[in-house]
């Protein structure tokens, strides 16, 4: 079994038969000068004739500025809808993110358990984005495929959640605008997520997605997902230029987390000891802004809480996003209970 990465894999794929084909790609940032924070995705769903389009930006008053839309599109062609554009300037090298559109200010993000209150009490403003987005080392991931003698196990679509993915690190450098206060953006650290095949947001029981930039030296981006079964999986990659001498990444074989959480179930301190061949990793993070989003299907809730995080790794100090999807049983994150 080999993982495929290609030029082309950084492009838009043909759309599969299955009803709920996506391919959607994320980025994240944080710059520490400007004191903001923010990420953005856009998931294609052409077999469904919409997009789904989200902008969430961290301010430094504590305040969210927040927009999610559903706009229709025609075919496969660019991510480009509802004012979200994301652009691929070269592959695996520079990409380009803008926006322009309307965002919810939120003076309390945690009013996002119920959007539809949530869009009616808060106000809109004006927000513009433009960043040139530029690798600051390698990419990860692929997709799976057979080489002799093997065979790639097939996936229900009911059950799938991607069928390729591929994550890097990237600085991205720009302005972004909302309301009345504008922000310049230097190459601000942060990580880029491109992941295509069917998808529904119940296909995971739980997982936590850490994305950890720790200095243009130091980063790291994991996953730790759990089963209705009560199975767990880790995967990610990290690199460590002061210890290697270069920008290779090596693969996340462990982590140990523990999570602190509040009254209602939101994560505010992440506690990992990331485990790789060579070296074990201690991360602590304080989570200092949360905004959770919901999902439903098939009269299943899925929560997802959005985390914008401090972390720190001995005395390297640094920020980034600290994603935690939850199926909800009886009111409480399934997760939880898991250990995650």
């Amino acid at each position: 079994m080999r993982i495929r990465r290609e030029p082309q894999d950084d492009l838009l794929h043909p759309p599969e038969e299955a009803t709920n084909f996506n391919e959607s790609r994320y980025y994240n940032f944080y710059d520490t000068a400007a004191g903001l924070g923010g990420w953005v995705r856009m998931g294609n769903r052409p077999n469904e004739g919409y997009a789904e389009t989200t902008t969430c930006f961290y301010l430094p008053s504590g305040q969210v500025a927040f927009m999610f839309g559903r706009p229709h599109i025609e075919g496969h062609t660019a991510h480009d809808a509802g004012g979200l554009k994301f652009e691929v300037v070269e592959p695996y090298v520079e990409h380009r993110v803008s926006y322009t559109g309307p965002v919810l200010l939120l003076d309390e993000p945690k009013q996002m358990e119920d959007p539809k209150q949530a869009f009616k009490d808060n106000p809109r403003v004006d927000c513009a984005l433009d960043l040139a987005v530029k690798a600051t080392g390698p990419a990860w991931g692929g997709e799976p495929e057979a080489e002799e003698g093997d065979e790639v196990k097939e996936v229900d679509p009911e059950k799938s959640f991607a069928k390729g993915h591929t994550e890097q690190h990237m600085a991205s450098t720009g302005a972004v605008t909302i309301g009345d206060e504008a922000f310049e953006i230097d190459e601000a650290l942060g990580l880029r997520d491109h992941s295509w095949g069917p998808r529904y947001w119940q296909a995971v029981w739980w997982y936590r997605w850490l994305t950890v930039n720790l200095g243009p030296d130091l980063g790291f981006a994991t996953t730790i997902a759990g089963t209705e079964e009560g199975g767990r999986h880790v995967h990610g990659f990290l690199y460590d230029r002061e210890r290697y001498g270069d920008d290779r990444t090596v693969p996340i074989r462990d982590v140990e987390l523990t999570s602190e959480y509040d009254d209602a179930f939101y994560h505010h301190a992440v506690h990992a000891k990331v485990v790789t061949d060579e070296h074990t990793y201690p991360v602590e993070g304080d989570v200092w802004s949360n905004i959770p989003l919901r999902n439903r299907r098939s009269g299943l809730v899925t929560r997802i809480t959005e985390g914008m995080t401090r972390w720190t790794c001995g005395d390297h100090r640094g920020a980034g996003l600290a994603e935690y999807l939850d199926q909800i049983v009886d009111g409480k994150p399934v997760g939880i209970a898991a250990g995650g």
